[in-house]
């Protein structure tokens, strides 16, 4: 077992991280001793702590980190990754429109300011 600072240190979690999905209940501690209050966490919380530093890295939100997490088979992982890439392939090309629309922006119409 794993107190909060080692598993902080391991997952790359901060503490008031994993207290804030302790609250949230989207990672609970294994065991909290009733005497000091100390949390613990196991070999099978650090796999659910390293796939919520993938969600959160590949922009879920914890709404949907929660959808994954309750899902305990992860029979749905899949899914959900994919179309939360879809979501990504579609900003990625909103975001190109929008630096071709600049460019073509800066190529004609700064040209007709700098030739008044």
């Amino acid at each position: 077992m794993y107190k909060v600072s080692e598993f902080s240190k391991m997952t790359g979690l901060s503490k008031e991280t994993l207290r804030y999905y302790a609250e949230i209940k989207l990672l609970e501690p294994v065991f909290i001793d009733p005497n000091n209050k100390y949390r613990y966490y196991d070999n099978g919380s650090y796999l659910v702590a390293r796939l919520l530093v993938h969600l959160r890295r590949f922009n879920f939100s914890i709404q949907e980190m929660l959808t994954v997490v309750n899902d305990e088979s992860f029979e749905n992982l899949e899914q959900i990754l994919l179309k939360k890439r879809q979501g990504l392939v579609e900003q990625v090309q909103e975001l190109n429109t929008l630096i071709d629309e600049m460019d073509d922006f800066f190529e004609f119409e700064m040209e007709g300011v700098e030739n008044d």
